[in-house]
This record gives structure tokens, C-alpha cells and sequence, in this order.
């Protein structure tokens, strides 16, 4: 570092954050369209996650589950796709073609190259034979609509062929082709989630044919998805882009310097914003609390988070696999957890006190309060359970 980059504090990151996430009272947003944009995207692995961090940024959340599922399911305008890390996400639709470009693609080559293997090893069909039941598996779908792999193995029964796999290791386990191949053409951005079989905090989805896209360039698809977090998320570290983007650091460089990203100091070193963006916000963000879901994308947006989260309430807050749990916020900070309890109320516990009186106690409950109101009858157990909220949640 040479001394010329802008410092951006903490306070100002945490400034940025309010407003960029749809976190304090005069940005939170109308409809879960304007969230997703504004996240750039939505955790989408318990999908719960999606609902709960749209409910948490809306104006008027009374009409979340009903509105979140019009935008996944009829107008199509979020989708559910495989993104960066490999990981499940919910983007805007005008995204789709950038993330498979930028991230999908290599990780798709990776996946089909992987499973064509294991099916040589076990002495399964040979990739012609592959291809034969993917062609008839997407037919099936496109003549159904949206299905389960149940239901398309009724139109193509090799969908239910079966093989050992690492015979005779400890790892040894049974593979269903239906489970291999929709995972690989989910990552090829040929198929994505459609609509639960049960409500809205149901983890079995049914499969659709995914809407046709461009295809992109992957360098350019790579600017052009880094430019849009960098200005959601930015400033942010070469490490912090390295990890949420899954991509090599070649590649995080090559498309810094595309976008003209502006280099400043951080606590932690250089970090990055999008180009223009070195002014501070013109008005700050007034006092906040917030109760966001296990995955959300503002806790999980960064790969350092001591600006956010002090690091004695990791073991609390994280499963050993690092997904965060539910999050109390108090001006741009974690400072606890939440839970529901069995009879639906919704309890929380502050764990860093550090300038949390009266007004956050306060706002705390008011968010609480807000979130059982829209939430509802339905019961709500995170898909990654952590220590804290197995202890609120009895």
C-alpha cells in the first residue's frame, strides 16, 4: 500500500451496510425484487433463508411469503440457481446468465467430468447412455412443467439406476442417477428449483426447465458480477472477493482491473469499491436492530468479519461448517442471536452488550415482535443449527 488510498472506517463500512442492505428504517424496500437487487443474492440453501432475510428488509412485511413465492414461482423474476462456491442462491432473473457465465460454467465441467467417472469406475452405462436419459429427462420436464425426480423417473425409469461408489472405503456409498444428473444440470444452467412440495419452509423442491439465457463471455460475466457486489458489498478485500466469488485470484485481479475498481485502506489492509464510489454516505443511517436468518447474505457477505462480528461470539453464532446462525443487529453489528420456540415465540439473547441500552433493547424487541407478526403459525428451525439457538429454541 502506498499511503494514497482513502481510509474507510468501520463505522463507515457499517454506515454502507445499513443503507446498501435495506437495514435501517428509511431504506427498507417494497417488494422482494428490490431486496434481491439490492443483495445482489439470496442465500438459498435452507430455504427458509430466502423468506426470512426478503421479510426482514421489507416496509411492509405482512405480505412476505405471499409475495417472495409470486416472484420464485408465477412471475419468475427471482430464481433459484447454483452460484458461486457451488453453493444454492436466489437471484434476479436479469442475473442468471452472468452467474452461470462467470461462475457456473467451470464448476458444471467439473461436476459432469465427476459423475461420468464414477460411473465408469462402477461399471455403469457409458456418457452416450448419459445422454440419452438426460435428453428424455428434460423432455419429461418440459412436458410437465415442474416434477420431482420421483416423477420424472415415471417417464424415464433409468433416472432410478443405482451404482457403488468408492467401493470399499470408508466413504463408500450408493449413488441414484436422478440425484447426480439434475445436480449437474443445475450447475450447467440447464434445469432450477421450482416450488416446494409443502410450504414455505420446505426443503423438497420440485425441478423446472430453466428460461432461456444468453450466453455470456466469461471474463465479462465475471466484471460484471463483481461490479454489481462491489457496489452492494464493497469496500472489500482481495480475500473477501476471493471467497465469495469461488473464483481464483487470477481471476478476482483480472476483473478488479476491468471494472476500474478503486483500492482503499482498510483495518485489515487494501480493500476495493466500484469505481466512484469512494465518497462516504451523504446521510447516515439512523439506529437499527435487525433479527436476520441463519445464511443470511449480510452476515455471510465477507470472508474477514471483525468489523461486523466480534470474533468471541464465533463458536455461539457458527456451526463447525462456518454457516452463520440467526443474528441480532444493533447499528450495523452483530450483538446476539434469535430463536422460535415451539410455541412460536420468537426469543432473542444479546452476547456483546457494547453499546446496547435501552434504545436497542428497545428496537430489538420491536424487530422481534415484527417478525412473529408476518411469520406467523409456521415454525421456523434453521437448516444449520447452531449452539445458541438450540439453547433459545427449547
Amino acid at each position: 500500500m502506498d499511503g494514497k488510498e482513502r481510509y474507510i472506517s468501520v463505522a463507515e463500512r457499517r454506515a454502507r451496510l445499513a443503507l446498501r442492505h435495506r437495514l435501517a428504517a428509511s431504506t427498507l424496500a417494497e417488494t422482494p425484487e428490490d431486496v434481491a437487487d439490492s443483495l445482489v443474492a439470496l442465500h438459498g440453501s435452507d430455504p427458509a433463508t430466502v423468506f426470512l432475510a426478503v421479510g426482514a428488509r421489507l416496509a411492509d412485511p405482512a405480505g412476505t411469503v405471499d409475495e417472495t413465492a409470486r416472484a420464485l414461482y408465477e412471475d419468475r423474476t427471482l430464481l433459484r440457481m447454483h452460484g458461486m462456491r457451488h453453493t444454492v442462491f436466489v437471484f434476479p432473473a436479469d442475473l442468471t446468465a452472468v452467474v452461470h457465465a462467470s461462475t457456473g460454467l467451470a464448476v458444471a465441467a467439473r461436476e459432469r467430468a465427476s459423475l461420468v467417472k464414477d460411473m465408469t469406475k462402477a461399471g455403469a452405462p457409458d456418457a452416450v447412455w448419459l445422454k440419452e436419459v438426460e435428453d428424455a429427462t428434460l423432455a419429461a420436464l418440459t412436458r410437465r412443467g415442474q416434477a420431482t425426480a420421483a416423477e420424472l423417473a415415471e417417464d424415464e425409469p433409468r433416472l432410478r439406476e443405482q451404482w457403488v461408489y468408492a467401493a470399499g472405503k470408508s466413504y463408500e456409498g450408493v449413488h441414484t442417477l436422478s440425484t447426480r444428473l439434475l445436480r449437474v444440470l443445475g450447475v450447467e444452467g440447464k434445469v432450477v428449483r421450482g416450488r416446494p412440495l409443502g410450504g414455505w419452509t420446505s426443503s423438497q423442491l420440485r425441478w423446472a426447465v430453466a428460461p432461456e439465457h444468453a450466453e455470456l463471455d466469461v471474463a465479462e460475466a465475471q466484471s460484471a458480477l463483481l461490479r454489481r457486489w462491489l457496489t452492494a458489498c464493497g469496500p472489500a478485500t482481495e480475500a473477501d472477493l476471493k471467497w465469495w466469488t469461488g473464483w481464483r485470484v487470477t481471476e478476482v485481479r483480472r476483473a478488479l482491473a476491468a471494472i476500474g475498481a478503486e483500492s482503499v485502506s482498510l483495518d485489515e489492509g487494501v480493500g476495493y469499491v466500484a469505481a466512484g464510489d469512494l465518497d462516504p454516505p451523504a446521510d447516515p443511517a439512523e439506529p437499527w436492530a435487525a433479527l436476520l436468518p441463519a445464511l443470511d447474505p449480510t452476515a455471510m457477505g465477507w470472508q474477514y468479519r471483525d468489523w461486523y462480528l466480534a470474533p468471541e461470539l464465533r463458536p455461539a453464532l457458527f456451526d463447525y461448517s462456518g454457516n452463520v446462525g440467526p443474528t441480532v443487529w444493533w447499528n450495523g453489528r452483530v450483538v446476539g442471536s434469535w430463536a422460535q420456540r415451539p410455541d412460536g415465540e420468537i426469543v432473542w439473547r444479546v452476547l456483546d452488550r457494547t453499546d446496547v441500552g435501552r434504545e436497542a433493547e428497545a428496537a430489538i424487541g420491536e424487530a422481534a415482535e415484527r417478525l412473529r407478526g408476518w411469520v406467523g403459525a409456521t415454525r421456523v428451525t434453521p437448516r444449520f443449527r447452531t449452539p445458541v439457538e438450540r439453547e433459545l429454541s427449547v
